[in-house]
């Protein structure tokens, strides 16, 4: 059987600061290669290239990775400020709309850390432009210098819902992740689950309440280690089965909350 194609949302960037380039991290290819056994396919994420119908035609899933910028805050009804950091308005004009058609068809994804909030703000949802600012909350930001393995380190334990998705997917009602995020979840979107928090309240894996298919997203980073690591393993190898059952018309797996 050909393995079921995974669309990875690519980010922009500049090459030696001048060449542009749409990248993604080769720890999410090895993520959806070597454990949700699919074939990673890095998507240019620029309306002028691809359109949402086209890359719902030729992908069976999609992987909604991290970047450095944020979701424009106009996309949830917010001025944007300093605060909000930079943004990537073509990713936007993709991923939104495509997260939405995904829910409506039941087409699987899979969000992480930015990929996470949109999900969130595609559905309706607000975002905090700098949650270490609010009262009572903890610095989620990637260590500013350090070698990958300090950055990516496991740095926080999240609570999932007991009995929830989460808990009887990884088995465990709480988990010990990474955290490399500024951002954070105000207002859950329309039919969105927060079914996981930090130890600060901040919300940190969400899933959306009745959609058909696999609607899972983390603000943490899974990909790091994903073939090795307790929590992130099974994760992906869920992902995979439900870009599976997507691939034959198979009913994908059930993950809703009991």
């Amino acid at each position: 059987m050909t393995r079921p194609v995974i669309g990875i949302i690519g980010n922009s960037y500049e090459l030696e600061d001048r060449y542009p380039v749409h990248a993604g991290g080769t720890m999410n290819s090895e993520a959806v290669a070597a454990v949700a056994g699919c074939i990673p396919f890095i998507v240019p994420s620029d309306p002028r290239f691809v359109s949402v119908k086209e890359l719902l035609d030729t992908c069976d899933g999609f992987l909604l990775t991290g970047g450095r910028p944020n979701v424009h805050p106009e996309e949830y009804g917010e001025t944007p400020t300093e605060a909000h950091g930079a943004f990537d308005r073509a990713r936007d004009a993709i991923t939104l709309p495509l997260v939405r058609a995904c829910v409506e068809r039941g087409q699987p994804f899979f969000g992480i850390c930015r990929g996470f909030q949109e999900v969130n703000v595609a559905l309706g949802g607000t975002l905090h432009p700098e949650i270490r600012d609010l009262p009572g909350r903890d610095n989620h930001r990637m260590p500013p210098d350090g070698t990958l393995e300090e950055c990516f380190a496991l740095r926080h334990h999240v609570t999932f819902t007991e009995g929830g998705v989460f808990h009887r997917l990884i088995g465990a009602q709480e988990v010990l992740t990474n955290t490399l995020h500024g951002q954070g979840v105000v207002r859950p979107g329309r039919d969105i689950v927060i079914d996981g928090h930090a130890p600060d309240g901040t919300p940190e894996a969400i899933y959306v309440r009745g959609a058909p298919g696999f609607t899972l997203s983390v603000q943490w980073h899974p990909e790091w280690n994903a073939t090795r690591d307790p929590v992130s393993r099974p994760l992906f190898e869920a992902f995979g089965d439900a870009a599976r059952a997507w691939a034959t018309g198979e009913a994908p797996p059930v993950l809703r909350s009991a």
